[in-house]
């Protein structure tokens, strides 16, 4: 496969693969959380159950595509710098197993606030309360992959500068996208009071894989190594 070709195929999956993400963790994830109030977030979870369901659905297909698309990254930059290459692609397949075991958590908010007759043991506030300790384990658990998603960003970002495929302001945009996902994760574990600014950070670093994406998509890469 020429490498333009990769490359646009990889545009694609980072745009489908934003789509998916953005919606499972927005959506079907913190527009149906009350913080500290566990009776509302599981009604609204009861009330929009179709959503918390697709929400899982996106997760999944996040995952699926996180695998195809680090392999698709690894044959674009592997020319650069096989190495280093090798790492971003180990950390990003790590980020990816993190999301998948993290699906654990909405599926089990599901099975708690299923009816089913063997919950019959638990009064309902304590169903409520265990509801809400998984979906804040799901919370916890994107902190833990973007740790492992901070890594690979960075060692993206300098084989994007390095290699001269892409302006090398996507590469400095990476490395800045690096630092929100660190400084969100460590952040959020140590001083959890200040989590909308940490909010704020996290929504700075999104162009950096959004333009990637469309200029993989659209101009492909300036290149016709094959690989």
């Amino acid at each position: 496969m020429k490498i333009k070709t990769t490359a646009r195929f990889a545009g694609l999956l980072y745009l489908l693969i934003a789509v998916f993400g953005g919606f499972a963790f927005f959506a079907g994830y913190e527009g149906l959380i009350v913080k500290g109030d566990a009776v509302a977030t599981t009604n609204n979870i009861l009330d929009s159950e179709l959503m918390f369901r697709v929400g899982i659905l996106g997760d999944s297909f996040t995952f699926l595509g996180e695998i195809v698309l680090t392999i698709l990254l690894y044959k674009l930059f592997k020319p650069v710098g096989k190495t280093w290459s090798q790492i971003a692609a180990f950390s990003r397949l790590a980020m990816t197993t993190m999301i998948g075991m993290n699906v654990l958590n909405k599926l089990l908010v599901l099975q708690l606030l299923s009816g089913a007759d063997y919950l019959s043991a638990f009064q309902p506030e304590q169903l409520q309360a265990l509801s809400m300790l998984f979906l804040s384990a799901y919370g916890i658990g994107s902190l833990i992959w973007g740790l492992f998603f901070a890594l690979h960003l960075v060692i993206i970002g300098y084989l994007i500068i390095k290699s001269g495929y892409a302006p090398k302001i996507l590469g400095v945009l990476f490395v800045f996208a690096s630092l929100g996902y660190l400084i969100n994760s460590l952040g959020l574990f140590i001083l959890p009071q200040y989590e909308e600014v940490y909010t704020i950070v996290i929504l700075a670093t999104i162009p950096a894989e959004l333009s990637f994406a469309f200029w993989l998509l659209i101009k492909g890469l300036k290149t016709d190594i094959q690989n």
